[in-house]
C-alpha cells in the first residue's frame, strides 16, 4: 500500500502536500497572532469568586430557590442528564471534585461533562462509520473498518476524562509554581499584623495577574473563611480543591495556627524556602534533560535539511555529468 492509496479519491500527493503546507502556515500565523494578543486572565475568575461569595451569603442568610436563566443548549443537556439520573451515580461526586480541581466549580460544569461523556462515543463512532462505510474514503477491509469504528467509540468515551485530567495537571503545575511567591507575600502580611482572612485577600489581589490560579484559590478560601461557620471546613475545602501535597502542608500550618496559636510567619517562611528550592531543583532537572530531549528533533528535522544543503549540489552535479555522458 502506497501513500497515494491512503488519500481520498481524486486527490493527488501534490494536493495533499499543498493542503498540509497551507495548514502549517495557518497554524504558524495563528500561533504568532495568539501570542501577541494581550488578555485579561482574571475577568472570568473574579466573576466566579463573586458568584461564589453571593452563593455563600445567600446560603448563610436566606436560602431561597429561584429559577436561573440559561440557554437552550444547557437546558437540553440538563434535561437529558436528569432523565438518565446521571447526577445520582456513584461517580458523580468524585467527578465533581475532579472538575473543581481542574478549575470548574459550578453545577453546569458537571452537567456539561456528563452530557459530553454520554454523547462523544456516538459522535466519534458516527463520524468513523460515515467516513469508512458511507463515503468509503479509504480502501480497507470490512473487519478493519469495524475495528477502526470501535476504536473511535473507545476514544470518544475516554476523551472527556483525558481532557479533564490534562486540565487538572496544568492547573496543579501552575499552583505549584506560584505557591512560593504566595507564601512570601503571606509572610509579609502576617508580620505586618494582618489576620489570616485579610492576608489571603491581600495575596489574592496581588497575584491576580501573575498567578491567577493561586489567586483564585486563595480568594475563594478567604471568602469561605468569612462565611462558613467552621473555619476548618474552609481550609479543608482548599485542600480538596487542589489535592496537592504542598497545599496540604500550608493548610496544616494554618490549622495549627488556628488551634494552638503558633507563629504563622516563621512556619510559612520555612515552607516558602522549601518549595522554592524544590522548584529550582525541578528546573535544573529539566535543564539537564534538555540535550537528550533535543536529540530526536535534531535528527528528524535538522540533519535531513543539512544533508540536502551539503549533498544536494554534489548529487545534482553527478546527475548532470551522467546525463551528459549518455
Amino acid at each position: 500500500m502506497t501513500f497515494n492509496d491512503l488519500l481520498p479519491p481524486g486527490m493527488s500527493a501534490e494536493d495533499a502536500l499543498t493542503i498540509l503546507v497551507g495548514l502549517a502556515a495557518f497554524v504558524s500565523v495563528f500561533a504568532v497572532w495568539n501570542g501577541l494578543i494581550a488578555r485579561d486572565p482574571m475577568g472570568g475568575r473574579i466573576k466566579s469568586i463573586v458568584r461564589q461569595q453571593e452563593a455563600l451569603r445567600a446560603g448563610m442568610l436566606a436560602p431561597r430557590r429561584r429559577k436561573e436563566r440559561s440557554d437552550g443548549a444547557l437546558t437540553a443537556m440538563r434535561q437529558v442528564v436528569n432523565k438518565l439520573n446521571l447526577l445520582r451515580s456513584a461517580q458523580a461526586d468524585k467527578m465533581t471534585l475532579r472538575l473543581a480541581q481542574a478549575g470548574w466549580r459550578n453545577k453546569d460544569a458537571m452537567v456539561v461533562y456528563l452530557f459530553t461523556k454520554l454523547v462523544m462515543p456516538f459522535v466519534f463512532g458516527g463520524l468513523a462509520v460515515f467516513v469508512l462505510f458511507v463515503m468509503k474514503s479509504y480502501d480497507f477491509s470490512t473487519g478493519m473498518r469495524a475495528l477502526i469504528s470501535l476504536g473511535a467509540v473507545v476514544i470518544g468515551a475516554y476523551a472527556p476524562e483525558i481532557f479533564i485530567s490534562n486540565a487538572r495537571s496544568k492547573r496543579q503545575l501552575a499552583l505549584q509554581r506560584g505557591l512560593p511567591d504566595a507564601l512570601d507575600l503571606l509572610v509579609i502580611c502576617a508580620e505586618a499584623g494582618l489576620s489570616v482572612d485579610a492576608a489571603l485577600k491581600r495575596v489574592s489581589s496581588e497575584l491576580s495577574r501573575s498567578v491567577p490560579e493561586i489567586s483564585d484559590e486563595l480568594g475563594l478560601c478567604a471568602v469561605e473563611l468569612g462565611f462558613l461557620p467552621d473555619r476548618k471546613e474552609a481550609l479543608a475545602n482548599l485542600n480538596a480543591r487542589t489535592d496537592m501535597a504542598s497545599i496540604r502542608g500550608v493548610v496544616n500550618t494554618l490549622l495549627q495556627t488556628e488551634k494552638y496559636g503558633t507563629p504563622l510567619a516563621q512556619s510559612l517562611r520555612v515552607l516558602a524556602a522549601e518549595f522554592r528550592e524544590e522548584r529550582m531543583l525541578k528546573a535544573e532537572e529539566k535543564a539537564a534533560k534538555l540535550p537528550a530531549t533535543l536529540t530526536v528533533p535534531m535528527i528528524i528535522f535538522i540533519l535531513p535539511a543539512l544533508f540536502v544543503v551539503l549533498l544536494g549540489p554534489a548529487i545534482i552535479q553527478v546527475l548532470d555529468t551522467t546525463a551528459n555522458m549518455n
